[in-house]
């Protein structure tokens, strides 16, 4: 019989349909279209926690691979000649036929691996759609079979074994292999024995016996028969074997670890449609953070302190390595412990303050030991004040720093700029300042803006990481590992998204000369208190660290580097109410310094000589020298062009014996002798006596000379401490209905000098020592004058706010 190419039309014809219709229909929804549960895992792979499926399964994210004990244990049990078949395979059915036929029942189906996946696809899409599949028949296999050949054609062999792995039950609402691993052994599954693995290839086939009282000795008998024919193929050794006959059951499924749970509430809510997350979190560096805050909380607890947030980060890559988002007492509702406070906005305090230091070291505008002026200040309506109450009259730079001083930072901050500050601090890389500068004013530096935990702690590492590396490019913090993918089932755009924030840059503001300089400043932070107490926190290695205290006492901030690591603790309430003993240094420090006790020690930052330059600059007040003074070495960023020549050093004339001051209407220039004094403005040479012995007055004033005072003299020996030019004075109601009187305060340079004070024109009295006088004001604008008895005139404009 001869065939002509005609014959071969129908049997073609229908084989590119069938082609087609393997190529072009569509695949299972439930192959990509189930939720998932979230997952967070840390940087060594591990688990650090989890949440449900949006249908309540516990459906874990497929893995990349199969690990090869479970593949092995799976191929045997289920379809040893999955890589011969093309989806179905006819020996395997006729066996199940005969078998069933013996049986007088159903006992095997002779399903592939292929056709099984099938089956769980339909019964995934009949559950989505509320329906009940259908029982087994011919026409359910003739639909899994025709199902496979399709899953066969689009996917690799590697591939269908994933998704068979993935879609799998394991028993109640447990999905998928990993899912499995996890909940029932508390591990991944490529670290499962050769036991664990062959109960998990036999469980989907009866997964309902994985509970307890359901026949489980059929469970570990199905089990044990499986690992004897993997002996059998010499998978393993005869102690192998040995060892996993005997190993149990698990009882029940396990809890998921909850190490991060804040940390991974935030991610699931910024890309609410990732399965994984590959965090950079460290297990053991998160656990032993978690265990200090636990530890902690007692302790705040009793102070009425009842939340705790802390994130540690690797300043040399600036990932993450602990992220405890909120330690909340006990973990009551009252508290909020499901509140990320990492994450939300809180009164900086005094935290801002090194930035301020370092811009305007950067910038020229002070050296490290420039005297600012610390006594009472009044800005319009506002009044800082320091921490203990007290004025020094003018401290270094540095100390002002070290010792978190009120006032001298006020007025750094005034000579700065509040707008150019705020617009330092977005660049840095606080997301949190967007009112106008003047709605913060000058209180910006002391707490008036919020910041959150997580821009401040990042904004401190790459200060660390511009001291330790230069000016480069410093990336901002980053929770998700760079170098991992973070939705392990790729879905383009969104993956894109994620990773975005490892590679986001941020040029340093603050450059390594001045970022180093400022560092310095804040390795021997002394705080209020028994000095003995703050030594024992020093330890064994160099740590510059920071605390501050929000404005009526409701957050506490501590936030410190150390060669590598760069930590940011808060503490305080979650709702906002105030504690009475809470501070930085007692509540946020102690958690501090025992997490870095808890880590490796490092060496500190090699100082960046390149990027330094040395000035000359008087011993006194630390500005350039002008030829008056004393002199010593300093060093400063070599960016900077600081310029500002003393002004606290003066030219004065003495008799031959040195005892009292003359001037050229009452001396010959020949007996003069010249010096050059240390003086400081008035109000500032009060205060500063108090805490330096050493300080030296000019010499009075030889009898002879002092009618000719005005002629000769520059200088203003009177200077009003209250009200000062920038003052705008409230005075509330008593009691009684009438106005509280106002004490105006002045200073003299020479102790025993008497003043005369004249208030619009009506004398007031005199004062001697102690320059003080009550009055009673009015509001509106008022006119003081003061005089001394050499003529010495201070005259003062200032208003009074209220009605007039």
């Amino acid at each position: 019989m001869r065939f002509t190419s005609s014959c071969w039309l129908v049997p073609g014809a229908a084989l590119l349909i069938a082609l087609a219709a393997l190529s072009f229909a569509p695949l299972p929804w439930a192959l990509h279209q189930q939720s998932y549960a979230t997952l967070l895992l840390a940087r060594d792979g591990s688990l650090l926690g989890a949440s449900i499926a949006a249908d309540q399964q516990w459906r874990f994210a497929p893995v990349e691979s199969l690990p090869e004990k479970y593949k092995k244990s799976l191929l045997l049990f289920e379809d040893k000649y999955f890589y011969r078949h093309p989806g179905i395979n006819p020996l395997a059915i006729a066996r199940a036929l005969q078998g069933n036929f013996r049986a007088g029942k159903v006992t095997s189906g002779g399903s592939t691996i292929s056709m099984q996946l099938a089956r769980l696809l339909r019964q995934a899409e009949y559950h989505q759609q509320n329906k009940k599949l259908p029982s087994r028949s011919v026409t359910s296999k003739l639909l899994e079979a025709g199902s496979a050949f399709q899953l066969e054609w689009r996917f690799s062999k590697e591939e269908l074994l994933i998704h068979y792995a993935s879609h799998a039950p394991f028993g109640g609402n447990i999905v998928g292999l990993r899912a499995a691993a996890w909940r029932y052994f508390g591990r991944a599954p490529e670290h499962l024995s050769w036991a664990e693995s062959a109960l998990l290839a036999v469980l989907p086939n009866s997964p309902a016996l994985i509970h307890p009282g359901r026949q489980r000795d059929l469970l570990k008998q199905k089990r044990d028969r499986l690992l004897v024919r993997m002996h059998q193929q010499q998978y393993f050794s005869d102690l192998d074997l040995q060892l996993a006959l005997i190993e149990p059951l698990p009882d029940r499924p396990q809890s998921l670890p909850q190490l991060a749970p804040h940390l991974l509430a935030t991610l699931k809510k910024q890309h609410n449609t990732q399965p994984v997350f590959h965090s950079s979190i460290d297990p053991f560096i998160q656990r032993t953070a978690m265990q200090i805050a636990e530890r902690h909380s007692l302790r705040l607890a009793n102070e009425g302190v009842n939340n705790i947030a802390l994130m540690l980060i690797d300043h040399e890559t600036m990932e993450t390595l602990a992220y405890v988002g909120n330690q909340a007492w006990k973990k009551q509702q009252r508290y909020a412990p499901d509140l990320d406070l990492i994450r939300r906005p809180r009164s900086t305090g005094s935290i801002l303050k090194p930035l301020l230091y370092g811009l305007m070291l950067q910038e020229g505008e002070l050296a490290p030991t420039s005297l600012i002026p610390d006594i009472p200040t009044q800005f319009g309506g506002y009044s800082p004040k320091n921490y203990d109450r007290s004025f020094r009259g003018a401290v270094l730079a540095q100390f002002a720093l070290a010792h978190s001083l009120n006032i001298p930072s006020v007025r750094m901050l005034r000579d700065y700029g509040i707008g150019k500050f705020q617009e330092k601090l977005q660049a840095m890389g606080m997301t949190s300042l967007f009112r106008p500068a003047d709605d913060y004013g000058l209180t910006l530096i002391l707490g008036g803006a919020e910041g959150t935990l997580w821009d401040l702690t990042g904004i401190y590492a790459r200060l660390a990481a511009s001291a330790r590396d230069g000016n480069i490019h410093q990336p901002a913090p980053s929770l998700l590992l760079a170098n991992k993918t973070v939705l392990e089932n790729k879905t383009g755009s969104e993956n894109k998204t994620a990773g975005q924030q490892n590679t986001l840059t941020i040029k340093p503001v603050i450059q390594q000369g001045a970022a180093w300089l400022t560092l310095q400043a804040l390795i021997d932070v002394a705080r209020p208190g028994n000095d003995n107490y703050w030594r024992d926190f020093s330890g064994s290695q160099t740590i510059a660290w920071k605390t501050g205290t929000s404005y009526g006492l409701r957050d506490a901030w501590a936030i410190g580097s150390n060669g590598r690591y760069t930590l940011g603790v808060w503490v305080g309430n979650a709702g906002g109410e105030p504690a009475s003993f809470i501070s930085g240094q007692s509540s946020a420090a102690p958690i501090l310094f025992d997490v870095f006790d808890a880590l490796p020690s490092v060496n500190w930052f090699v100082k960046p000589a390149h990027t330094l330059k040395t000035i000359s600059v008087c011993k006194d007040d630390g500005y350039l020298t002008g030829g008056q003074c004393e002199s010593v070495d300093m060093e400063i960023p070599n960016t900077s062009h600081f310029d500002k020549v003393t002004k606290h050093h003066r030219r004065i004339h003495l008799d031959s014996n040195e005892q009292f001051r003359v001037h050229s209407r009452c001396e010959t220039v020949s007996n003069m002798q010249a010096r050059d004094w240390f003086v400081l403005p008035p109000t500032q040479e009060f205060y500063w006596r108090q805490h330096h012995s050493e300080y030296k007055a000019m010499p009075p004033w030889r009898s002879d000379c002092v009618k000719d005072l005005l002629q000769v003299d520059e200088d203003q020996p009177i200077e009003l401490v209250y009200p000062n030019e920038e003052s705008r004075i409230y005075i509330p109601m008593d009691l009684d209905g009438k106005r509280s009187r106002v004490i105006l305060k002045a200073v003299h340079r020479n102790p025993v000098a008497q003043l005369y004070w004249h208030l619009d024109d009506e004398f007031l009295g005199e004062t001697k020592i102690f320059h003080e006088r009550e009055a009673a004001l009015e509001p509106g604008l008022h006119t003081l004058l003061i005089v001394d008895k050499q003529g010495y005139r201070l005259e003062r404009r200032f208003r009074v706010i209220g009605k007039e």
